[in-house]
């Protein structure tokens, strides 16, 4: 079982959120001991990680590496996973908008989850964990989608009354499920 998350979490890709050529400020060992270190969150599960760019390289915010198993270009090695409190300022004001971008072009996948969603127990629903849906909307959504499945978010807004933006909900729920005040984890894979 563990074995099987560790393979399920592992990512190929991941953007530079910022990247610190003489390392963190706060470590006091001598400058030729430090190592650059770049944040990064992976593309598919968006894990927060600690990368160590190869001797040489120069990353850019917002730059994408490879970070998979096969041979990295840019990057020596992973430190590994962090939390959101390690993260620099930098790195932090870049945290919506990479999370954005990555929803944007993955549509389908987000999608998805509207269109697949289960309950979670008797009582709570998988699309109530989404800020700004209730029951209501819960409802709406799974009568709405018996129909037919859902095949944009701008369909999905169309289809269910009053219902928030889609996009906006599910960047909201991967930043509360960052910050790691969330139980159930939906779309980041810790």
């Amino acid at each position: 079982m563990e074995q099987e998350k560790q393979e399920r979490t592992k990512e190929e890709h991941a953007i530079v959120l910022d990247f610190l050529p003489n390392g963190y400020h706060y470590d006091d060992r001598p400058m030729y001991m430090k190592n650059p270190i770049a944040q990064a969150m992976g593309k598919e599960h968006f894990v927060l990680l600690e990368l160590v760019p190869k001797k040489g390289i120069h990353l850019q915010p917002l730059e994408e590496v490879y970070i998979g198993d096969g041979k990295r270009d840019k990057i020596h090695h992973i430190v590994g996973k962090i939390n959101m409190g390690k993260l620099t300022a930098t790195a932090k004001s870049g945290l919506e908008f990479v999370i954005k971008e990555i929803v944007k072009k993955n549509e389908n996948k987000f999608l998805e989850f509207f269109n697949k969603a289960q309950p979670l127990s008797t009582r709570m629903h998988q699309l109530e964990l989404l800020p700004g849906l209730g029951k209501k909307h819960m409802w709406q959504i799974i009568e709405t989608r018996e129909e037919k499945l859902f095949e944009s978010f701008a369909d999905l807004k169309n289809r269910v009354k009053l219902m928030p933006d889609p996009e906006k909900a599910i960047i909201k729920r991967i930043l509360q499920e960052l910050e790691s005040t969330e139980k159930h984890k939906i779309f980041v894979d810790v």
